[in-house]
C-alpha cells in the first residue's frame, strides 16, 4: 500500500473512532499541514464541520459549544503558531472543566529543529493545561498502528469526558504528499469492532455508606450550618442540594452560575443577596456559621470570600466529584471526593428533619431587607449598569440563556440578578476569569442554547471582535448588550483608583471606538440605546443574525451609584441587627 492509501486509512480509522465516541462537532481552522485530516473529516456524514479562520476565536467557539452541549468538541489546526493561538481557550477549558479534543497537525520529525517553515516545538505545547498529551505515530497501514490510532482516540475522548472534564492534546506529524484518497468506496468502514474499538467506563467518586451516615449525624448536630454553591453543572444537582438544605435547615448561598437562582424548583432556602449584605461587619459577625458545605468552584463574590477568611476556625467541607482541590483561601477542613449529586442524596437520606431554623431565618430576614434596598436601582432614570441586570428576570423570555462577561458584568449579575421562576441559564468563562474569547464562546454556546443574550463591557467586546464572523458564517442569532463606559470599569472599584495620576493611562484605558462600524462590517444589527423604554423593546427584537445594543454609561457615576446602594443596604442591616 502506498503513502496516500496508508495516510487515508490511518486518518479515516481515527475519525471513525472519534464519531463512535460521541464527537459530533469539530471546528477547523484552514491550513496546509492539517489538509489530510480536514479533508477526511469533511467526508464523514455524522460529523459537523465548522470553519473558523482565527484559531484563537475558533478554540473559544468550540469551548462554547462544549459548554452548552455538555459534549466534547474537537478543534483542528495546522502546525506552527496556529496551534499556539489555541492556548487561551485551552487554559479556560482546563480550569472550567470543559471537554475539548485538541488536534494539531505537525511537521514530521525530520523537519523539526532544522529551520523548516511553520515548525515549532509542539510537544507538550500546552504544558499542564491539558489532561493528557500524546505525540501520535506517523501514519502507516499496519494492523498494529490502526489498532493504536483507534485506541488512542477512544482514550482521548474518555479522558476529556472523565470528571473533572477538560482538554486533551493529540499532535499528528504528517509527511507530504498530504492529499488523501477520498475515492475509496468504504472510506470509514472498519473491518473489526465496528461499533468502537474499546469502551472506557468512567469512574465516579463515592463514599462508604457508613461515611454518609456519619456525616449526616455530624451535620445534623450543628445549629448554624450553611451551604455554598459556586459554578457547577451537573444533572440532578439542583433538586438534590435543595433537598439536603431542607433536611438540615441550612441556607444555600447560591452563585448565579450555580443555576439555583432561576427555575421552577423550590427556593425558600436560597440566599441571593449575600454579596451586598456581607459588606456589613455586624452581619458578618452575627451570621458566622459553625459549619460550611461547599459545592462547585469558588463563587464570584469577593465579600463572600472575605467572610470565609474572617472565620478560619469554622469547619469547611468541600465536595468535589472531580477530585480537584478548589480551595483558593486554603480554609477547608474536609476535602471530600464524591460526586456532588450523589453526596446530597445520600446525606439527606440519613438526615432527620432539623427543627432548628433561627439561623436560617436570620439569613432570610437580612437577605429580604438587602434586596428591598437594592431595588432602588430600578428607580434610576439614566442608563445605569446595575439596572440592566436588575431587569433581566422580568424582561428575558422563558428558556433564555445569559452569557456574562468577566470584570464588572459578572459582578453586577451577582449583585442584582435575584431568584425568579423562569428557566434562565447563566453561563460565563470563570475558569481563568479572562476577558479574551468571550464573544466566540457565547456564539459557540448559541449553537445549542437559544435564545442567547451576551452581556459584556466595551473592552471585552473589542477584545474578540473577530469572533463575530461565526454569526455571519453560520447564521447564529444572538443578542449582545455592550456596556460602554469607555474603558476598564472594574478598576474604578479597586485600590489603584485612589491614585489618579496615571490611572487613565494604565487602567482606565479609554478606547473611544464607534462600534457601529464594526457591527455592520460583520453584517450585524446595531442600536444605540437611548433610554430604558428603548432598551426593553430592543432587547426582545427577533433577529436572524447578531444584534448589538450599546448602552453608554459613565464610570465615575457608576461607582458612586453602586457605593450609595451598598451604603443604604449596610445602614438598614445595622438598624435591624443593632436595634
Amino acid at each position: 500500500m502506498n503513502h496516500q492509501q496508508a495516510l487515508t486509512k490511518y486518518i479515516a480509522s481515527f475519525i471513525s473512532e472519534l464519531v463512535n465516541n460521541g464527537i459530533e462537532d469539530v471546528v477547523v481552522s484552514p491550513g496546509s499541514r492539517s489538509t489530510p485530516m480536514a479533508m477526511v473529516m469533511a467526508e464523514h456524514p455524522e460529523l459537523r464541520i465548522h470553519i473558523h479562520v482565527d484559531e484563537r476565536s475558533a478554540a473559544f467557539f468550540a469551548l462554547g459549544m462544549a459548554k452548552a452541549s455538555s459534549r466534547p468538541v474537537a478543534i483542528l489546526c495546522t502546525s506552527g503558531t496556529a496551534a499556539a493561538n489555541y492556548y487561551p481557550a485551552i487554559v479556560e477549558a482546563f480550569y472550567s472543566r470543559v471537554p475539548l479534543i485538541v488536534l494539531t497537525a505537525d511537521r514530521p520529525h525530520e523537519l523539526r529543529d532544522v529551520g523548516a517553515p511553520q515548525a515549532i516545538d509542539q510537544l507538550h505545547l500546552y504544558g499542564k493545561h491539558v489532561k493528557w498529551f500524546i505525540e501520535m505515530a506517523p501514519p502507516e497501514d499496519s494492523e498494529g498502528v490502526i489498532r493504536y490510532v483507534r485506541t488512542a482516540c477512544a482514550r482521548a475522548a474518555a479522558t476529556a469526558k472523565q470528571s473533572p472534564a477538560g482538554p486533551v492534546h493529540m499532535n499528528f506529524p504528517f509527511r507530504e504528499p498530504l492529499i488523501p484518497d477520498l475515492n475509496h468506496p468504504e472510506l470509514f468502514s472498519l473491518s473489526n469492532r465496528k461499533d468502537g474499538y474499546i469502551t472506557v467506563e468512567p469512574a465516579q467518586y463515592s463514599l462508604q455508606e457508613d461515611h454518609y451516615k456519619e456525616l449526616a449525624a455530624e451535620l445534623g448536630s450543628y445549629e448554624k450550618g450553611m451551604i455554598i454553591c459556586g459554578p457547577i453543572e451537573e444533572d440532578g444537582f439542583t433538586e438534590a442540594v435543595i433537598s439536603l438544605a431542607e433536611s438540615l435547615n441550612y441556607p444555600i448561598l447560591a452563585d448565579p452560575l450555580s443555576q439555583l437562582r432561576s427555575g421552577q424548583h423550590r427556593k425558600e432556602h436560597v440566599i441571593d443577596a449575600y454579596d451586598s449584605l456581607l459588606k456589613n461587619e455586624t452581619a458578618k459577625q452575627q451570621l458566622k456559621p459553625d459549619v460550611i458545605i461547599r459545592f462547585g468552584a469558588m463563587p464570584v463574590s469577593k465579600p463572600l470570600l472575605l467572610f470565609l477568611k474572617s472565620h478560619p476556625e469554622v469547619r469547611q467541607i468541600v465536595i468535589d466529584g472531580g477530585g480537584g482541590f478548589r480551595d483558593p483561601a486554603l480554609l477547608s477542613t474536609d476535602m471530600i471526593y464524591c460526586q456532588e449529586t450523589l453526596f446530597c442524596k445520600k446525606v439527606a437520606s440519613y438526615t432527620s428533619k432539623s427543627e432548628q431554623a433561627s439561623y436560617l431565618n436570620l439569613w432570610r430576614e437580612i437577605n429580604t431587607l438587602t434586596k428591598e434596598q437594592l431595588r432602588a436601582v430600578l428607580h434610576i432614570e439614566e442608563l445605569n449598569e446595575g439596572k440592566i441586570f436588575a431587569q433581566l428576570a422580568e424582561l428575558l423570555p422563558e428558556g433564555a440563556t445569559v452569557f456574562v462577561g468577566n470584570s464588572m458584568p459578572i459582578r453586577d449579575l451577582d449583585t442584582f440578578f435575584h431568584v425568579n421562576n423562569k428557566s434562565i441559564t447563566v453561563m460565563a468563562n470563570r475558569g481563568a476569569n479572562g476577558i479574551d474569547g468571550t464573544v466566540s464562546t457565547a456564539l459557540g454556546a448559541a449553537m445549542f442554547s437559544q435564545p442567547l443574550y451576551l452581556i459584556v463591557g466595551d473592552l471585552t467586546f473589542f477584545h474578540d471582535l473577530n469572533g463575530l464572523i461565526a454569526s455571519k458564517l453560520y447564521h447564529i442569532p444572538i443578542h449582545i448588550i455592550v456596556i460602554n463606559n469607555n474603558g476598564g470599569g472594574i478598576f474604578s472599584f479597586l485600590p489603584q483608583a485612589e491614585h489618579p495620576k496615571n490611572f487613565e493611562l494604565l487602567f482606565g484605558t479609554p478606547l473611544n471606538i464607534n462600534f457601529e462600524h464594526s457591527v455592520k462590517m460583520f453584517g450585524g444589527k446595531y442600536e444605540k440605546i437611548t433610554d430604558w423604554v428603548h432598551f426593553s423593546s430592543a432587547l426582545l427584537n427577533e433577529t436572524d443574525t447578531f444584534q448589538v445594543l450599546e448602552l453608554v454609561t459613565k464610570r465615575d457615576k457608576n461607582v458612586q451609584e453602586h457605593r450609595d446602594l451598598w451604603d443604604a443596604v449596610s445602614r438598614e442591616i445595622s438598624r435591624l441587627l443593632e436595634g
